[in-house]
């Protein structure tokens, strides 16, 4: 036993120091490493697994609406990338320069993509002439390099992966509801897959993405109270369009220039997955995403027919279900427990001498430890069900934590006060003013996440000047 609870106490208590708690997750569950290059992590292959099931469901959905996957450079002249002056300026701190092409210093600087946009205009004001080849809905899977400061494994990292989508329409109409639909996507993908509720909304203009008109988004809070920014969705309108000569003819022969979105969510999902559903035993993966679902640890292996019948029920879970089975005769079961535990396995299935005379297995839940036996032979429905249950019960948890955690205040003394004695989000009216958005930032050191889509009344003054407001926003510290 004592090997088994040294096993557990490799990780962090999240009370104590929630960063540490994080990291060592990441790295002793085997989802990530540092290496070398700072700011840059190695993805392993059960981190990869959960990116390949976020990637793969995502993928379903915007084929299901009509895009199309592509690929582009990564490396953008930096011609283009000035072409758009606020997009550039906002990205200006993070860019990563290619200057020699070998021992050769190259006669204009190359861009190692922050974003795609600039590329992506470029090809669709080649590409696009008609009406008739609108709207165009193309997405890429791909990497991106951000020179950042202060880097964490998926949060914030050097580099990482994501997907970027890039439309062109006729009409501002058209182009608004592809981001909404967007976005809308994403929300729905992050509850129903990843157990994590949201809150929709759209940035301040203090907030929103370089270059754009609006930018909309999909705000979670994580275990420790922060918030952590999810997925954005952009409406562009015609900037990027009118700097890149993006123009179609219309019906009536005449030319316009198009409407555009982008929209992306990345690698940092995976961090969001940590850090809504993680306790003190490690990572607690929801069963739509988890690469194992069902891990099978046979008893007494020593014995005859154990490893036998522990096979036959994997492979037969197996035509249904993710499902691996540990016969590692080096572990003893304990360890082996606290391992998948760690792993975030949402279902262990225990099978031993005793279960197989009684035709039985033991099957246990990661989300609340419970243990229930069932048959051998209901396994394969009953196993449904758990997983079902677990995603529900998942789901609730994490919106009760934000419920619990969530405050309202009406002036910046109940703001402050709210900040100094507890973690979450707050909700307040706000005037819509830069310099009350500013001195909220400067006096309590949390940012207007969101305005969000379901609006509550309370009230109609400011919570920094006191001035008349239309719109209650979340505001929260982020990562």
């Amino acid at each position: 036993m004592s090997s088994e609870k040294g096993f557990v106490k490799e990780i962090t208590n999240m009370e104590d120091d929630f960063a540490t708690w994080y990291t060592d997750v990441v790295r002793k569950a085997e989802l990530a490493d540092y290496t070398d290059v700072k700011g840059c992590m190695v993805i392993r292959p059960y981190g990869y697994a959960i990116w390949e099931n976020i990637q793969k469901e995502l993928d379903r959905r915007f084929k299901e609406t009509g895009h199309k996957n592509a690929y582009f450079p990564l490396f953008i002249p930096e011609s283009l990338l000035n072409k758009e002056k606020e997009h550039v300026e906002g990205f200006a701190p993070e860019v990563a320069w290619v200057t020699h092409g070998g021992s050769e210093k190259l006669e204009e600087r190359l861009c190692v993509r922050p974003t795609s946009e600039t590329i992506f205009s470029t090809m669709y004001s080649k590409w696009i002439q008609s009406w008739r080849d609108l709207p165009l809905l193309i997405n890429q899977w791909a990497n991106v390099v951000r020179w950042e400061k202060t880097t964490r494994p998926f949060l914030r990292s050097s580099e990482f992966l994501w997907q970027e989508g890039h439309t062109m329409h006729a009409t501002e109409e058209e182009a608004m509801k592809e981001t909404l639909k967007i976005l809308n996507i994403y929300s729905d993908f992050c509850e129903e897959f990843l157990a994590i509720p949201m809150i929709k909304g759209r940035k301040s203009e203090k907030e929103k993405f370089a270059g754009a008109e609006a930018t909309f988004t999909i705000e979670a809070m994580m275990h420790d109270g922060k918030a952590l920014q999810s997925g954005t969705s952009h409406y562009f309108g015609q900037g990027f369009a009118k700097a890149f000569d993006v123009k179609f003819q219309n019906k009536e022969g005449k030319e316009e220039y198009c409407y555009q979105t982008s929209w992306g969510v990345s690698t940092r999902l995976i961090g969001g997955l940590i850090m809504t559903h993680g306790d003190n035993r490690g990572l607690k993966l929801p069963p739509r995403i988890a690469p194992v679902q069902v891990i099978v640890v046979p008893i007494a292996m020593h014995k005859e027919g154990v490893l036998e019948k522990a096979a036959d029920l994997a492979e037969f879970l197996k035509k249904r279900y993710r499902v691996e089975i540990d016969a590692r005769e080096e572990y003893s079961p304990g360890y082996k427990f606290n391992e998948w535990e760690m792993k975030g396995v949402p279902i262990r299935l225990e099978i031993g001498p005793r279960d197989i005379e009684n035709g039985e297995c033991v099957l246990v839940r990661r989300d609340t430890g419970d243990k229930i036996t069932i048959k051998m032979t209901d396994a394969y429905d009953e196993i449904e069900n758990v997983l079902n249950d677990i995603h529900n019960n998942m789901l609730l948890s994490a919106f009760n934590n934000r419920q619990a955690n969530t405050f309202m205040a009406s002036n910046m003394d109940e703001l402050k006060n709210i900040y100094e004695n507890k973690q979450g989000f707050a909700k307040a009216m706000w005037c819509g003013s830069r310099e009350c958005e500013e001195k909220i930032k400067e006096e309590v050191g949390i940012s207007i996440r969101c305005i969000p889509f379901e609006q509550e009344n309370l009230g109609d003054k400011c919570v920094c000047c006191g001035n008349h407001a239309d719109n209650m926003v979340y505001m929260g510290k982020q990562y």
